[in-house]
This record gives structure tokens, C-alpha cells and sequence, in this order.
């Protein structure tokens, strides 16, 4: 048969038609399903990668390539993230924002030698510090905010992992682990005590973990101890939600001559002889919703010049 243009024009018009029915029918839902499902829409992959960023920590809005940088630039309320590597030397904050508007130096899990705060209104948060030298983090000053960072194995001094002085300070969600007795040595996950530095006043520590801690889990001496300078007084810690697993100490936990201690909810996990300690005008301690290892004798030991004002289990001995 000899095709003419008649019959190819009416082989486009089927042809046309035909696509028409499949477009407008019944299987256009079928292919916009299955588009659906290959591709979700921009704004839900928008929101996704939204939910996945990790707006917990504040941005930075302002970088520094190392302390000395962040002094000069830094003002209250900035966020300072450091560009430069600080992985060999210790980072040593002197510039403090205002109570209402601290300055935060965030690590993001950068790596330094240590840390060293001599500031008011500072939060520091973020950063890892291992084999630093002892204390790995030193804080004095008032209203520090330390957070959500973690120091393993610090060396030489008296091994101790955090040292605070100061007033308003907290001290949340940081790990220390492997601190070292040897050499003599008294190496406590936390510490403070009153001869040479301030006293401390109103001390929030809490949802930290002491793993592996050869001495006592928090050290903590007033300004009347048998080592203290005698001037002002140490009071009104919270001591909360805490992991605590020391491995040489009779004790966990340590007061002498601070009054006004909060204990809860502690976790302390490993056979010590007891608990808490509370010596020396450690008075109005309150004690509760502690967890004990069994083999720990009995949670709080106490000396007569502290039972003033005591409120929590019978205590089961000397301190």
C-alpha cells in the first residue's frame, strides 16, 4: 500500500489522542505517587536537613584564632568559636562578658592542654583536653558556666581534673576519667579549697561523670579547715545527678568546713568504705535518692561539729 500524507496525518492525530487519555486518566496518580516517593518535596528535604543541624550550641558569632585574639575582639554575649589549632597549648580565657551577657567559647570538641579561666561571666563548653597538665580545668572567678566537656589523664601537680574558686558556678554534663594517685599524689575528679584562692559560694554540680577517678570524686575544703587561710566562708553546693567511680579513696565525696551541701540523686558505683564525708562545720548538709554500690559500708559518715542542721540517712560513722 502506498502511504500517502492523509495517512500520516492521522497516525499523529491517534498518536495524540492517545497521550492525551494516558495524562488526563486514571495513571497519572500512579505516576505522581511513584515521583512522590523518588523525590520528597523541597521543603520537607529543607526541614530535614534543618532537624539534623545542632542548634543545641549556640553559632558562632565571632571566630578567634586563639585566646589572645579572643581577648582583643571578644564582647559579651558573643559566641567565640577558634579557627586556629589549639590541640598544643593550654587555652587561657581572661575576658568575661556581664552578668546578663557572658561570652561563650565554644570547642565543638576541639582538643587543647588544658584550660585555664580567670574571668567573670564566662561559659566555656565543648572542649577535650587529654593528658593535660593537672588541674586539667582551673576556674576562678564568678558566675563560670563549664559544660559538656571532657578531660582524660592529667599530669603532674596533684593530678586533679577540675579546680574551681568562685562564686555562682556551674559545672554540668563533663566527663573526667583516669586521674592518677601515683607519686603521691591526691588526684580528685573536682576540687576546691580556700588558703591562697577565694572561697566558693553557691556551686551547682551536676550530670558529670568521674570514671576511673583514683582519689575522691569532689574535694572540697572551706577557709577553717586545718588548711585554710581562715577568711570568709565556703557554702551552698548542689551536688546532683552525678557518676562517680573513685577507686582508691575511703570516701567519694569530701566536705570540710562547707556548709549548706545539697547531695541527690547521685550515682556512686563503686565499694568505697562510704560515701560522703562531712567534717569541720560541714553543717545543714541535706542528703537524699543517692544510688550505692553493695558494697559500700554506709553512705554518710559525720563528725560531731557537723551534725548541725543535717538532714538525710543515719549517719554510720566517722567521715
Amino acid at each position: 500500500m502506498r502511504i500517502t500524507w492523509k495517512h500520516v496525518v492521522g497516525f499523529l492525530a491517534i498518536s495524540v489522542l492517545a497521550l492525551l487519555i494516558t495524562l488526563t486518566g486514571p495513571w497519572a496518580g500512579a505516576w505522581s505517587t511513584a515521583a512522590d516517593a523518588a523525590s520528597p518535596p523541597a521543603s520537607s528535604a529543607s526541614s530535614a536537613l534543618t532537624s539534623a543541624r545542632p542548634d543545641a550550641t549556640p553559632r558562632c558569632t565571632r571566630h578567634a584564632t586563639g585566646p589572645a585574639d579572643a581577648a582583643r575582639s571578644a564582647r559579651p554575649g558573643d559566641v567565640v568559636c577558634f579557627d586556629g589549632n589549639l590541640s598544643g597549648r593550654r587555652l587561657v580565657i581572661t575576658k568575661g562578658g556581664t552578668p546578663r551577657h557572658p561570652i561563650v567559647y565554644s570547642g565543638d570538641g576541639d582538643s587543647v592542654k588544658g584550660i585555664t579561666v580567670e574571668a567573670d561571666d564566662v561559659v566555656v563548653e565543648g572542649f577535650r583536653a587529654v593528658r593535660p597538665q593537672a588541674p586539667g580545668v582551673e576556674l576562678t572567678g564568678d558566675r563560670i558556666t563549664l559544660r559538656n566537656t571532657t578531660v582524660i589523664r592529667p599530669r603532674g601537680g596533684d593530678g586533679d581534673g577540675i579546680r574551681f574558686f568562685g562564686d555562682d558556678l556551674t559545672i554540668a554534663h563533663n566527663t573526667v576519667r583516669d586521674t592518677d594517685n601515683s607519686g603521691g599524689r591526691h588526684a580528685d575528679c573536682m576540687q576546691t579549697f580556700a588558703s591562697d584562692t577565694p572561697p566558693s559560694h553557691r556551686v551547682r554540680i551536676e550530670g558529670n561523670r568521674c570514671e576511673q577517678v583514683d582519689n575522691m570524686c569532689l574535694m572540697a575544703e572551706g577557709p577553717n579547715d586545718a588548711e585554710g587561710d581562715g577568711r570568709g566562708t565556703t557554702s551552698d553546693f548542689v551536688i546532683k545527678d552525678n557518676f562517680c567511680e573513685t577507686l582508691r579513696a575511703s570516701q567519694a565525696l569530701m566536705f570540710e568546713d562547707v556548709q549548706n551541701v545539697t547531695i541527690t540523686k547521685n550515682t556512686f558505683a563503686t565499694p568505697t568504705h562510704h560515701a560522703i564525708g562531712l567534717a569541720i562545720h560541714s553543717t545543714g548538709a541535706h542528703v537524699s535518692g543517692n544510688r550505692l554500690h553493695a558494697g559500700i559500708r554506709y553512705e554518710v559518715g559525720i563528725d560531731a561539729s557537723s551534725r548541725l542542721g543535717y538532714e538525710g540517712p543515719e549517719p554510720g560513722g566517722a567521715p
